[in-house]
C-alpha cells in the first residue's frame, strides 16, 4: 500500500515536471517577474545608506535576484504549481479590487516609464505596487454624489472665476479651481486621533472645512468629481494628496496662461507649476492643501500609490 502511494506520487510529481531548457526558461520568466516588485517594495521600506554610485540599492536587488532564483530552483519539480498559485493570487486580487492582473499591468509599464529618458524630474512615478492606504474606506468617503457636497461645489464655482471668459474647452477645469480656492482658502488642518488615521467623509468634512491631509484629499476629489472633473489622490511617505487631471502638455500650456495671467495671478507670480506625468503621457496637476495655487509645491515627490477616480 505505502510502496503504491509512493508510485502515485512520483507518477503525479513526473507529470508536473517541464522538461529542459523549459523549466530554466520559466524560473527566468518568474524570477523577474517577482524580483522586480519584490525589490520595489523593499526599497521603499528599507534605509538608503546613500552609499556611491547606489551601491546598496545594486547589491539589494542583486540579494533579492539570486534568493528568489535558489527558491524557485528549489521548487522546480513542482513549478506548474508554482505558476498556476501566482495566477491565482493574481485572480483573487483582481476579483477583490486589490493587486491584480491590471495593477501588474501598470506597474511594469510605470517601471519602463521611470527608466525612459525624461529631462523633468518631477514627472517621474516611482512605483504604483505598494496598497494604497486605507483605500476602500476613501472610496466610500468620497462621496461625490451627496446632495451636500454637490451643493457646494456648485457653490464655489458660482463665487469663483465664474466671469472668465474665451475658455470654453477649459470650462469645466476653471470651475475645478473655483473649488480649490473655496476649500484651501478655508482649510483648517487638524490632527487625527493618536491612536490610529480617522476617515472623514467629504460630507463629514463640509462642517466646518478642517481635517488631516487624507479628510482634505477626499473632500477635494469628492468635490471635483461631483462637477465632473477627474481627480486622484497621491501616497507618499505619511502623506496624502489630490490632483487633477489636466490632458496633454499643449493642455498644461493653456492652464499654465490661465493660472499665472488670470486665475491665481497673485499666489502664483514667479512660481513654476508641479505636476506628474503618467504612462499614458497624461498630466496631474497638484491639489494639495499646501498649495496657495493649483501646481503649488509638492510636499514630497516621491509616489508610493496613486488612487484614480474615473
Amino acid at each position: 500500500m505505502i510502496h503504491f502511494r509512493n508510485l502515485t506520487f512520483q507518477n503525479i510529481k513526473q507529470k508536473l515536471q517541464v522538461k529542459k531548457p523549459w523549466d530554466e526558461v520559466i524560473i527566468f520568466v518568474l524570477n523577474i517577474l517577482i524580483s522586480i516588485p519584490a525589490f520595489i517594495i523593499a526599497h521603499q521600506n528599507l534605509i538608503e545608506l546613500n552609499w556611491a554610485f547606489n551601491l546598496d540599492r545594486f547589491l539589494l536587488f542583486i540579494f533579492i535576484l539570486i534568493g528568489i532564483q535558489l527558491v524557485l530552483r528549489l521548487l522546480r519539480t513542482i513549478i506548474i504549481i508554482c505558476i498556476v498559485f501566482y495566477i491565482l493570487i493574481l485572480l483573487y486580487g483582481t476579483l477583490s479590487g486589490n493587486y491584480g492582473f491590471q495593477s501588474v499591468y501598470e506597474d511594469y509599464d510605470s517601471m519602463v516609464y521611470t527608466m525612459s529618458d525624461n529631462p523633468f524630474p518631477q514627472d517621474i512615478i516611482i512605483s504604483k505596487l505598494l496598497p494604497f492606504p486605507n483605500k476602500s474606506q476613501i472610496v466610500n468617503a468620497i462621496e461625490y454624489q451627496n446632495p451636500k457636497v454637490r451643493n457646494f461645489a456648485v457653490m464655489a464655482v458660482n463665487k469663483n472665476f465664474k466671469n472668465i471668459k474665451g475658455f470654453t474647452d477649459y470650462r469645466n477645469i476653471i470651475q475645478c479651481f473655483g473649488v480649490f480656492k473655496e476649500i484651501n482658502s478655508r482649510w483648517n488642518y487638524v490632527s487625527d486621533p493618536k491612536d490610529g488615521d480617522y476617515i472623514a467623509t467629504a460630507s463629514e468634512s463640509l462642517n466646518y472645512l478642517s481635517g488631516d491631509c487624507d479628510d482634505h484629499s477626499i473632500l477635494m476629489a469628492a468635490c471635483v468629481r461631483a462637477i465632473g472633473g477627474t481627480p486622484r489622490l497621491i501616497h507618499t511617505k505619511g502623506h496624502i494628496y489630490p490632483e487633477i487631471l489636466i490632458g496633454s502638455m499643449n493642455d498644461l500650456e493653456t492652464v499654465n496662461f490661465l493660472i499665472k495671467n488670470k486665475l491665481f495671478v497673485k499666489e502664483s507670480y514667479g512660481k513654476q507649476l508641479h505636476y506628474h506625468i503618467d504612462e499614458r503621457n497624461q498630466v496631474w496637476l497638484n491639489l494639495d492643501y499646501t498649495a496657495k495655487y493649483p501646481g503649488g509645491p509638492f510636499m514630497s515627490e516621491e509616489i508610493l500609490g496613486a488612487l484614480t477616480l474615473n
